[in-house]
């Protein structure tokens, strides 16, 4: 899906002005990240890590691609093999992946470039492959409809414990979550129900190998949530790298990193600590969620850049608040 890219160009601008940072830097040798650097995907908008083959990412282009998911190597950012999903229609607007339980991966295309009006999305599920190479595997296409109408979404997560698969649609105003059926059925409708609000204008989101926390981003941060079995209670601020176009979020297969991609050609996966480490039952207390400076040699803020990034994202809100009323009249 297109994005405001005038805006973040704008927010990288300043930002960079502000800090010297650039807005797409590259990943940090040595902390864990990686560049994509496979030319076919230019717009990588999900990221999922294999448990079958660690060190291994799940990858998708946002639209305009067809029916692929990418295996990358964490390590070399090579793409080790490409899967083409048989047995769905054309994907309109694939905008995140997820691996549940039994090694199932899930595809969202949940995007809708129409801005919330298409009557249903679809998810697709398959099995992840045990080796990998470039074939083709069919998958299971369901079809998704939110009890509140149609709208946009570019999050969904599968909870690792017990398979059912939740949707954060995507607002600037902060959207919500919606909870899927226990079980999805491939014929007729599944019906999503919201039961949560999320205080973000949500990009991706992810939950932690153990079942216990929700890492939601967007553009400009982050937020992380205790799970709860979908009963989120939110739990602090996530510290997420300033990147061009901020589109994926993912645990490592331990739970104690937190993956961030961007979009674009030789796009950068920047690493950073995930709340409470190893994806512990025991969560921070504080809300002031956020890592301290320097603290995996990814790219940490100090106090005096979190106050420039917030004046940033304070000009940022301004503007597409008055974007929101010009579009009204």
């Amino acid at each position: 899906m297109r994005r405001p890219f005038a805006v973040l160009a704008v927010l990288a601008a300043v930002s960079g002005a502000l800090f010297g940072v650039s807005a797409t830097p590259a990943a940090a040798e040595g902390d864990g990240g990686f560049t994509i650097k496979d030319p076919r995907i230019t717009e990588s908008s999900g990221l999922a890590a294999s448990r079958l083959h660690p060190g291994v990412y799940w990858t998708h282009n946002d639209s305009s691609d067809g029916p692929y998911i990418y295996a990358v190597d964490g390590r070399t950012g090579e793409t080790v093999a490409r899967v083409t999903l048989s047995g769905i229609g054309s994907p309109r607007d694939v905008e995140a992946i997820s691996i549940g339980p039994d090694n199932q991966i899930y595809v969202g295309d949940i995007g809708d470039n129409l801005g919330g009006t298409w009557p249903y999305v679809w998810i697709y599920r398959l099995p992840e492959p045990k080796t990998l190479q470039d074939q083709t595997v069919r998958a299971t296409q369901f079809v998704v409809k939110y009890e509140d109408g149609a709208r946009n979404a570019e999050s969904m997560v599968v909870d690792p414990k017990t398979g059912r698969v939740y949707i954060i649609d995507k607002d600037e105003d902060g959207g919500h979550l919606y909870q899927g059926p226990a079980t999805l059925s491939p014929t007729g409708a599944n019906i999503f129900r919201p039961i949560a609000p999320v205080d973000l204008w949500a990009t991706d989101a992810a939950i932690s190998p153990n079942g216990e926390q929700l890492a939601v981003r967007g553009y400009f941060g982050g937020i992380w949530y205790d799970w709860n079995g979908g009963q989120i209670k939110r739990g602090g601020r996530l510290e997420v790298p300033l990147q061009r176009q901020g589109e994926s979020v993912t645990y490592s297969v331990d739970g104690t990193k937190l993956l961030f991609g961007s979009e674009g050609a030789q796009s950068p996966v920047q690493v950073k600590d995930a709340p409470g480490g190893a994806g512990s039952a025991k969560s921070p207390s504080s809300d002031g969620g956020s890592q301290a400076s320097g603290d995996n040699g990814a790219g940490g803020v100090g106090d005096f850049k979190v106050a420039g990034l917030v004046a940033v994202a304070a000009v940022v809100a301004a503007f597409l608040g008055l974007r929101r009323l010009t579009r009204r009249k």
